[in-house]
């Protein structure tokens, strides 16, 4: 089992920045690909990035490539994700998530409360 806990979510204003934090806990950290996802107000969760174990496995969905940034500290069980030029249409709910990385194609097990992000215009 896998817990998530996210934070650094608020409120920015338009062109800001914030770095959201999911802190896992559980062994193996390692082992996990991690992920944001996200959902807007009568919108369907969409996915918004992952990072496998390494390096290499890092993926993002099309309208935030360039913007944000995933990143995880596997000495810190932690996944973070750099959000940067920001637009009013980021604001969601987002979600930390986590799957071994054997099921990596069988979609994530594990999710976070989620925090919310408003960005202002």
């Amino acid at each position: 089992q896998v817990q998530l806990v996210e934070s650094g979510g608020g409120l920015v204003q338009a062109g800001g920045s914030l770095r959201l934090s999911c802190a896992a806990s559980g062994r193996s950290f390692s082992s996990y690909a991690m992920g944001w996802f996200r959902q807007a107000p009568g919108k369907e969760r969409e996915f918004v990035a992952a990072a496998r174990w390494t390096a290499y496995g890092i993926t993002y969905n099309d309208s935030v490539k360039g913007r944000f940034t995933i990143s995880r500290d596997n000495a810190k069980n932690t996944v973070y994700l750099e959000m940067d030029s920001l637009k009013p249409e980021d604001t969601a709910v987002y979600y930390c998530a986590a799957v071994l990385n054997s099921r990596y194609s069988t979609g994530f097990d594990y999710w976070g409360q989620g925090t919310q992000v408003t960005v202002s215009s």
